[in-house]
């Protein structure tokens, strides 16, 4: 089963994932709809800063 689903992930996103594992396994725990809001919130990141705040939040 995919933790996407529909979602298309940003690679900024999925970039940082890679390099943080425990943040990886939480975003995976999640269910759809907040995983949603988590990939909302990856679009609308300006820097990689921001970007990597939203991996931090998962923690």
């Amino acid at each position: 089963m995919s933790i996407l689903h529909d979602h298309e992930i940003p690679t900024g996103f999925a970039m940082a994932l890679a390099q943080n594992l425990d943040a990886l396994n939480a975003f995976s725990r999640l269910d759809e709809s907040a995983r949603g809001s988590v990939l909302a919130r990856t679009r609308n990141a300006q820097s990689k800063a921001e970007m990597q705040k939203i991996v931090d939040d998962l923690l």
